[in-house]
């Protein structure tokens, strides 16, 4: 394309991509939506907060509206309708199966300390021994989490959880355990072969190269258009190996080299990407949505600095601790400060802001999007507090 392609339409390709702005299932999400859902986003960033609800259910909720939490529970667990399984991709993710023999790559190059945190490739060079007890304790008892080692005596001594922990890691990281199911938040481990689909474990392991072309189409299908730092950021490809793999789809023109209005730096739209001349969505985002986890795209495709201020002390926060996006039409028009407050029935507004030149009727269309987050959380009620320049006119709208 010699063209430049406006921001705007940039924008419009991107949300079309991540799975925004088509109508919403007329009867209650199954299954085949779920997956849906995750076949456009590639995989789900799993986070431990839970201010709101765990990271990973929000996307789906943000493309799908109101779903039971049960189903993407069940379909991340053993046994022949599982969808997912969990794996180090962005950061630590749930992904589709077929996405298993795309990353052994990386779990090879763990099992020999590259690629994973310093440390833990430390403690797996210093405690290779400690290592094979604790697989040999899951090959003979799994399914198991690291707490369930904490006192455990083993052959080497008695087991301190931490060093448990690390052990189970390290092994995560080298793809020899896997999740089995999460008690709770915590991950239960046990070894692939008895927890994967056979037909999953039997596909063929593609060539690192290979591998990681197919990541990079996949991550240029999840984004419709990009720069290389993010084709690669999305599943953490090494720098001069995605170079390598870009330029070989470029060759082969999946990937167009394109031109987009304020970028400076080269974009690539995806061959198969939807241009659309209108995009009609209406969302809350969690802050690791695919959509904008990616902070300086997020600020090119939408004019919205993101940042999020749970590591920043209470006093010095700008928006407030867990603060979610409100996306409506093709624009993010305002964000919120938001609290599950299960025990009082309670989905609370802390702050509310619009973005600049929001439509006049945002504050209506995001207290619909909260009525709708406070029935699918099974809460009895919204109370906002009057902070921000939104948080007033939404106080009083559901006092009202």
């Amino acid at each position: 394309m010699k063209e430049i392609l406006s921001t705007a339409l940039a924008r419009r390709v991107a949300l079309a991509a991540q799975g925004f702005g088509g109508p919403r299932a007329k009867s209650a999400p199954g299954r085949r939506h779920i997956s849906r859902v995750v076949s456009r986003t590639a995989l789900l960033q799993i986070d431990s907060v839970s201010a709101v609800v765990r990271a990973h259910y929000m996307p789906v909720y943000s493309r799908l509206g109101p779903y039971p939490l049960s189903l993407l529970d069940e379909a991340a667990r053993p046994g022949a309708r599982r969808l997912f399984f969990e794996y180090w991709a962005h950061e630590a993710s749930l992904l589709p199966l077929e996405t298993w023999p795309l990353l052994r790559w990386r779990m090879e190059r763990a099992a020999r300390g590259e690629g994973m945190y310093s440390g833990l490739a430390r403690f797996g060079r210093e405690r290779p021994a400690f290592i094979e007890e604790i697989f040999r304790e899951i090959e003979a008892r799994g399914p198991l989490a690291a707490s369930d080692m904490d006192g455990h005596k083993g052959s080497g001594g008695w087991w301190g959880w931490s060093d448990a922990k690390a052990a189970f890691e390290w092994l995560f990281w080298a793809g020899r355990i896997t999740t089995a199911y999460r008690r709770g938040f915590e991950r239960v481990y046990d070894l692939p072969g008895r927890v994967l689909p056979r037909a999953i474990l039997d596909m063929p392991v593609p060539a690192t190269a290979d591998a990681q072309r197919e990541l990079l189409r996949i991550s240029a299908r999840a984004h419709g258009i990009a720069t290389a730092a993010c084709l690669r950021d999305y599943f953490r490809l090494p720098a001069t190996e995605a170079a390598a793999r870009i330029a070989e789809l470029v060759e082969e023109g999946e990937l167009v080299p394109v031109a987009v209005a304020g970028w400076a730096r080269q974009a690539y739209l995806h061959r198969d990407a939807r241009l659309p001349r209108r995009v009609g969505a209406r969302a809350l985002l969690a802050p690791f949505d695919p959509l904008v986890f990616e902070r300086d795209r997020t600020e090119k495709l939408f004019g919205f600095r993101y940042r999020i201020e749970i590591y920043t002390p209470a006093e010095k926060r700008q928006y407030g601790y867990y603060v979610l996006p409100f996306l409506l039409g093709d624009r993010i028009v305002a964000r919120v400060d938001l609290k599950a407050d299960r025990p009082a029935g309670v989905l609370r507004v802390h702050a509310a802001y619009a973005e600049p030149g929001a439509p006049a009727g945002t504050a209506a269309a995001l207290l619909a999007e909260l009525a709708q987050m406070r029935d699918w959380l099974g809460l009895e009620r919204i109370e906002a507090t009057p902070a921000g320049d939104l948080g007033p006119t939404l106080a009083d709208m559901i006092a009202s």
